[in-house]
């Protein structure tokens, strides 16, 4: 495209999942209740591992930094969705845009991470649990997490940067809910080859290395297990697994239908679906996830509500 229809973009408008005016309401409330369910259920968990030294293990360290990123990821996309649907103008700043943008793929980086560390938990809980307290040690497990920190912010800082090198046309409708990847270069007015070259390859890598690893650690794991001579026993390893398994499926099998894909074949009507999934239901699922399947969660809420319901019948 010449140059010349190139304009200077002061601000996008996100016109959301949908423009229907009568879906408007029934997907403001819908959005507004999972998004409540969200902060209060993780907000929960993490209030419940800082209250119970029952809790104050590695696993439970990484699981109260995952309900804090959940939270965080979720904040960064939702309420601005919340305030387009009846706004108007539906507009979001430019800088606004790039920084939605940087922390979005910040926190979605750092809840790859952690899921890969939290896996590594599980790899030295059941393959080497009478050596556990000595390999994850708490300046081990601060190490991992600043390390996690570390590279999502390095991972958001290159893609944000390389947005900003981005011109844009006078058409600046983004038809998604947030300023995200593919909706973002699907308007410009400049060549996207780098930004695509680097979401199919460091950003592949980020999240396929991380999914190697624990599929890795899973194999590991399941070979350790096989080796248990009871049926109990078994099942008690494979029960200890099963919460950081089903999140693992659901976050990413959503994030790799979205960017493991040419921008080519990018549908946006599409993706805006499969986005809310992990963007919105994932970290919404995942305080109920840990918590129904886990003993010493179930045990330290039980705990927190007696202590509650106790004052007030004295």
């Amino acid at each position: 495209m010449d140059k010349t229809n190139w304009t200077s973009v002061s601000h996008f408008v996100l016109l959301g999942i949908s423009t229907n005016p009568e879906e408007q309401i029934p997907l403001f409330l819908l959005f507004l209740f999972m998004y409540a369910i969200n902060i209060s259920g993780n907000f929960v968990i993490i209030a419940l591992i800082i209250s119970s030294p029952r809790l104050h293990t590695p696993m439970y360290l990484f699981l109260s930094n995952l309900a804090l990123a959940d939270i965080c990821f979720t904040t960064t996309t939702v309420p601005k969705m919340l305030q387009n649907i009846f706004s108007p103008t539906k507009t979001i700043s430019y800088i606004g845009c790039l920084s939605q943008t940087y922390f979005f793929l910040c926190f979605a980086a750092l809840e790859n991470f952690l899921l890969a560390v939290m896996a590594y938990d599980r790899y030295i809980a059941i393959c080497h649990p009478f050596r556990y307290s000595m390999i994850l040690t708490r300046m081990l497990c601060t190490q991992m997490l600043a390390i996690c920190h570390v590279l999502a912010h390095l991972h958001a800082m290159l893609h944000t940067v390389l947005m900003g090198r981005l011109n844009f046309c006078e058409d600046n409708k983004i038809s998604h809910f947030f300023c995200d990847l593919y909706p973002l270069m699907k308007i410009s007015c400049s060549s996207t080859h780098l930004n695509t070259l680097m979401v199919h390859t460091e950003g592949v890598l980020v999240i396929n290395g991380a999914l190697t690893f624990i599929i890795i650690s899973y194999v590991c794991i399941i070979l350790a297990v096989l080796r248990i001579p009871s049926s109990t026993g078994k099942r008690r390893a494979f029960s200890t697994c099963g919460s950081h398994l089903t999140v693992v499926a659901i976050f990413y099998g959503t994030i790799t239908w979205v960017y493991v894909r040419p921008l080519s074949s990018y549908s946006v009507a599409k993706a805006r679906i499969v986005t809310v999934m992990y963007t919105v239901v994932t970290p919404m699922l995942n305080p109920f996830i840990y918590s129904l399947r886990n003993g010493d969660v179930k045990g330290a809420f039980n705990r927190w509500i007696n202590k509650i319901r106790t004052p007030s019948l004295q």
